[in-house]
């Protein structure tokens, strides 16, 4: 009972490189986060947002940030980036925008 537990839920490995990431609906509530954790991961953020339903407030901890891009841009449309890993959260969340 008086035994030390560790009670860390994740170890991370340290960094060689950063990873580009792309981030399509970054400028939503859960995009931005994501875009906020990674950009303070040391990632290098591509946001791709149309604002549709997304804000760009809600990325205002890290637009000053130099690891982070903002793209206005609509996934329906092709786009060219050289990336590591894609997060796909573009898509409009109220039915409404139906």
């Amino acid at each position: 009972m008086g035994d030390a537990v560790d009670r860390t839920l994740v170890k991370t490995k340290p960094r060689v490189e950063r990873n580009r990431v792309l981030v399509t609906g970054g400028a939503g509530f859960v995009g931005s986060h994501l875009c906020e954790f990674l950009v303070n991961r040391g990632d290098h953020v591509i946001c791709l947002d149309n604002f549709f339903t997304g804000s760009k407030e809600n990325l205002s901890a890290v637009l000053d940030k130099p690891n982070f891009e903002l793209v206005r841009h609509d996934v329906v449309e092709p786009i060219l980036l050289e990336v590591d890993q894609i997060y796909h959260l573009a898509c409009p969340a109220s039915p409404v925008h139906y």
